[in-house]
């Protein structure tokens, strides 16, 4: 019969948890790791699926308002989705037509104010002066590589007119069949965790949610503070610029960044020091605008991530799809975190005293 001795364990009980809980974020890892793989090879199918998450939780509100109206769900369904169609249609064409009216008018100014730089900073404004003036040689030399590959050009605008046109389809079937996913949760949940995942898939889809008509609402502030900002200044391209705005901030954080620097670099250029040092002044209002007020009102009951852990998402997405992965990241991490608060909620222990009055009822 073994000893005491040698049934006690070889390790302490602090180290076998920690080995544990080791284990157990190796195997999330491993897990999240072969999910983004296979994400990433399937990339086809997966884009239009999370693009159209995106658009029916945007678009969400105005189905449901159509609804109450009596309209039928596949009719309502149809007419969001040509809803949809037309503002992302004609914010394109908004956002595009400025940007070509004035391109020009802020290349050129974004030039002049290189060899600004160049005339106080020696050789690195020299070298965004030089970039600058090649840019003209590199588009012609691109030109004429690009005539050999016109085919494949084809057929990368072709893949995304399909993936856009299935990404409105996918729209139309997850507003149309909204009503329909929680029963099919619960058909396909094992036992008794139907109501779990729908309470998980109802916190992650809300988080999406706020995420989107929040983020659309600030950056439409944004874009037309920073756009009067840059008229009363007599910034050329104002316009443009606040259509750059708007469309860099669907990426926290880094689109301000890169925005407001092409605005006080085209100021700089085209009005002097004094003109660049207001726009500046103008970008960092609306930001703390955005910070301290617009986001806390908008956002803070739905999105709570850290701008640490934005900025790390972020950049994984921008190495994982570049772009697009950008643009994905953040209300994909908004959701996992719905998810994880959620998870948190149903398996967090009451304290004691809670757990006395239960008992003693």
């Amino acid at each position: 019969m073994p000893t005491e001795s040698e049934l006690k364990p070889l390790l302490p009980r602090a180290v076998r948890k920690i080995a544990a809980w080791c284990l157990v974020l190796l195997l999330v890892a491993g897990v999240a790791a072969v999910g983004v793989w296979l994400c990433v090879q399937l990339k086809a199918a997966v884009t239009p699926v999370l693009l159209a998450l995106l658009g029916t939780a945007l678009l969400r509100p105005v189905h449901r308002r159509l609804l109450a109206m009596g309209v039928q769900r596949s009719l309502s369904a149809a007419l969001t989705c040509l809803l949809l169609l037309a503002v992302v249609g004609g914010t394109g064409y908004v956002v595009a037509s400025a940007l070509i009216d004035t391109g020009d008018q802020i290349i050129a100014s974004v030039k002049e104010a290189a060899r600004k730089l160049a005339d106080h900073f020696g050789a690195a404004g020299t070298s965004l002066d030089d970039l600058a003036s090649n840019g003209k040689d590199l588009l012609g030399k691109f030109g004429s590589t690009a005539a050999s590959g016109v085919l494949s050009g084809l057929s990368v605008v072709g893949e995304m007119i399909a993936l856009a046109v299935l990404a409105l389809f996918l729209t139309f079937f997850f507003l149309r069949d909204s009503d329909r996913a929680a029963a099919t949760v619960h058909s396909l949940a094992p036992g008794n965790s139907g109501p779990r995942l729908e309470a998980m898939g109802r916190r992650g889809y809300r988080a999406v949610e706020g995420f989107m008509r929040g983020t659309t609402f600030i950056a439409l502030i944004d874009a037309v503070c920073i756009m009067a900002g840059l008229l009363i200044l007599r910034v050329p391209g104002a316009a443009g610029l606040g259509a750059l705005v708007f469309v860099t901030a669907y990426i926290p954080y880094l689109g301000a960044f890169l925005s407001g620097a092409v605005a006080v670099l085209v100021a700089l250029a085209d009005r002097g020091l004094g003109t660049a040092a207001s726009v500046l002044g103008v970008v960092l209002a609306v930001q703390v605008l955005e910070g301290h007020v617009l986001q806390p009102m908008i956002q803070s009951r739905t999105v709570q991530m850290h701008p640490a852990m934005v900025m790390l998402t972020i950049t994984a997405g921008a190495s994982v799809a570049g772009i697009l992965g950008m643009l994905l990241a953040v209300p994909l991490t908004a959701a996992v975190f719905g998810v994880v608060s959620e998870l948190r909620s149903h398996y967090a222990v009451p304290p004691s005293g809670a757990r006395g009055s239960t008992t003693g009822a």
